[in-house]
């Protein structure tokens, strides 16, 4: 057995702490073709779980929360608990299947089995089909959600190595020797890294407790949820930020900012400084972590500034921030933070997390999240992978989230919303779109395109869908 670490147990207290919520994020496949049958995809799908653990545990928790939860082998697994076949309505198309993920966005995974599923869609139009790979977020982080489903892939080369981080070995004599050597250490070190993770700790603490200016992006959310998409080309996401001397992740972010301007003013809201600070997980993993099916994330919350009608100007300031924020080393004290407290008695830990999961969060509206995917094309029992969303849960009276997934020279934007408070969803989809456009009009119309573009390709049209639910 495995103990939760801190952050995967914050999960579970999250999604105890409102009943209203799921915490299941999941990857779509759309793949050409017809899906493989029944049995052929369950023993593919048997064989992935014997190189991985992880994929046969439940989560059990102790009484009282005196210990923290663990994971265990499931004395009942089975496999078809995990697999589930359905098909849509005519036309079947990506409306249907949009409205498909967001019903599954609401429903939870169930705790007696180990947390994750995959569903098969057969029969979309266009001689597609869809596999949607579900985990939730006490078992996942948006980077190995995405491992997770590509080691359900076909492979083509080296198989991936899925194994869980090893137990500590038994003390000997020498690891001893390092256990007493690493504390002596650690009792000189920990004063002055206390000192820096607090200083660092500050800023982030007061962006949590001080609320945002009110506006109908933050409030109450019920059970139902919607889901849209829109695409770009990551070929032009990348021109405009070689154009300003901005990084991608600035550039989607101007163009999430440019989506929830057009969606205040749409709702006769004033897009003002303080009303849009955004929790901006980013991903703690090292490069050996690739394929632990864990969570290693932190988090920034910068105000985008949709007061700021110029694309440019607005890209600009969020370029900015975003370097303030790196360089005042806010994550890494956070994941100090993380360390600090595997070393607290859990039950203090569970008890405060449920206090403050149930007191009514204001100083949040809205999480964005980047993920890198595939690079390369992938395939699922040799159909071609054709398109890939991603789909994030909402939670804590952020009516809105926004997952990013790079898939080849794609780029798609899965946009979550609570289905009462967010008719109008498909707003941030067509905004994006329109954001993205606006700064690539601006990079090309630059007199001077700086010397790295001249051999850049010809970039394609930035293309955005959404469907409404």
């Amino acid at each position: 057995m495995t103990e939760l670490q801190p952050l995967d147990a914050g999960f579970i207290e999250l999604k105890d702490s409102d009943q209203h919520i799921s915490l299941g994020i999941g990857a779509v496949a759309v793949i050409s073709g017809a899906p493989p049958t029944r049995a052929q995809f369950a023993e593919v799908l048997a064989g992935r779980l014997d190189e991985n653990a992880r994929l046969r545990q439940r989560m059990r928790r102790a009484a009282l929360d005196l210990t923290a939860p663990v994971w265990e082998e499931d004395p009942n697994f089975d496999l078809a608990h995990h697999i589930r076949w359905t098909a849509l309505p005519e036309p079947a198309d990506e409306s249907a299947l949009f409205e498909f993920v967001a019903t599954e966005l609401e429903e939870r995974l169930d705790r007696d089995h180990p947390l994750w599923q995959c569903v098969i869609v057969e029969r979309l139009s266009d001689d597609r089909w869809a596999l949607l790979v579900k985990a939730h977020h006490s078992l996942v982080d948006g980077v190995s959600g995405v491992t997770l489903f590509a080691s359900l892939c076909d492979r083509d080369g080296e198989v991936p190595d899925l194994a869980l981080v090893p137990e500590p070995a038994a003390s000997s004599p020498s690891s001893l020797f390092g256990l007493v050597a690493g504390t002596v250490r650690w009792a000189v070190d920990a004063p002055r890294a206390v000192t820096h993770m607090v200083r660092s700790l500050i800023p982030l603490a007061v962006s949590v407790v001080t609320p945002t200016a009110g506006s109908s992006l933050n409030g109450p959310i019920g059970r139902k949820r919607r889901y849209v998409v829109a695409r770009a080309s990551l070929a032009e996401i990348r021109e405009i930020d070689a154009a300003f001397g901005t990084t991608v992740n600035d550039v989607v972010l101007a163009a999430v900012a440019s989506a929830y301007r057009a969606l205040l003013l749409r709702r006769d809201e004033q897009p003002t400084h303080d009303k849009l600070r955004i929790l901006v997980p980013v991903s703690m993993r090292a490069a050996d972590a690739k394929y632990l099916l864990d969570k290693r994330v932190s988090a920034m919350l910068p105000f985008l500034p949709i007061e700021i009608a110029d694309p440019v100007e607005r890209l600009s300031t969020i370029h900015r921030r975003m370097t303030k924020h790196k360089s005042r080393g806010e994550t890494q004290a956070e994941k100090s933070l993380i360390a600090m407290a595997s070393r607290l008695p859990f039950a203090s830990i569970a008890w405060t997390l449920r206090l403050v999961s149930r007191l009514p969060q204001r100083g949040v509206t809205a999480v964005a999240t980047n993920i890198p995917g595939p690079r390369h094309p992938l395939t699922v029992h040799g159909r071609k992978v054709l398109d890939l969303l991603p789909a994030v849960p909402i939670a804590m009276r952020l009516r809105t989230g926004i997952a990013i997934l790079s898939y080849g020279d794609e780029l798609n934007f899965g946009i979550t919303g609570d289905y009462d408070t967010t008719p109008d969803i498909d707003i941030l989809a067509d905004e994006i779109q329109h954001g993205i456009g606006e700064l690539l009009s601006a990079a090309r119309s630059r007199p001077t395109p700086p010397p790295e573009l001249t051999a850049a390709p010809e970039p394609t049209a930035a293309r955005s869908r959404s469907r409404k639910r």
